[in-house]
């Protein structure tokens, strides 16, 4: 009636401390919701039914950067709204990740002036860049699973 019973001759499973954590990490992101234009509309249909980013481990965007592993940056960010961005990403526990969504986003798209950021690199790091304006939810899901095969190669000397 044990587990012996339930597994049969499997035998026995190994794997090391790295494997398990970085499965852990990618199974349970929280994305915080940051949605600051058009892109934000498609980044909420990858949340719906017809594509259910639930399926990866991301229940709900959170709207609380201390809630949250994973910011998704969705649309233009203005110079006014740059050091917002900063603090939030700041608030944030570690290990934190950042996914640029869309053109404005990821090279400031077709607003070539001085009151938008050309590329929000310029004010977080960036882990993943999601093309198109906006890009279809299927990107965004594209985006999340490279992200996930980072996260997989990641080692314990990274962690400190």
């Amino acid at each position: 009636m044990g587990i012996e019973s339930k597994l049969g001759n499997m035998g026995v499973i190994t794997t090391t401390l790295e494997n398990v954590v970085n499965w852990g990490r990618t199974r349970a992101m929280w994305p915080m919701l940051f949605g600051l234009a058009c892109c934000a509309i498609e980044m909420m249909s990858a949340q719906a039914s017809n594509y259910d980013m639930s399926r990866f481990g991301m229940e709900l965007m959170r709207p609380s950067p201390r809630q949250s592993d994973l910011m998704i940056v969705a649309g233009r960010v203005s110079r006014k709204m740059a050091p917002v961005l900063r603090r939030l990403y700041d608030q944030m526990p570690d290990p934190k990740w950042v996914v640029s969504m869309g053109d404005c986003a990821s090279c400031g798209g077709v607003f070539n002036n001085y009151a938008i950021v050309q590329g929000v690199d310029e004010v977080v790091p960036v882990d993943v860049y999601v093309a198109g304006c906006p890009p279809r939810p299927e990107a965004l899901i594209h985006g999340i699973m490279t992200l996930h095969e980072k996260v997989k190669g990641e080692s314990i000397k990274e962690w400190a």
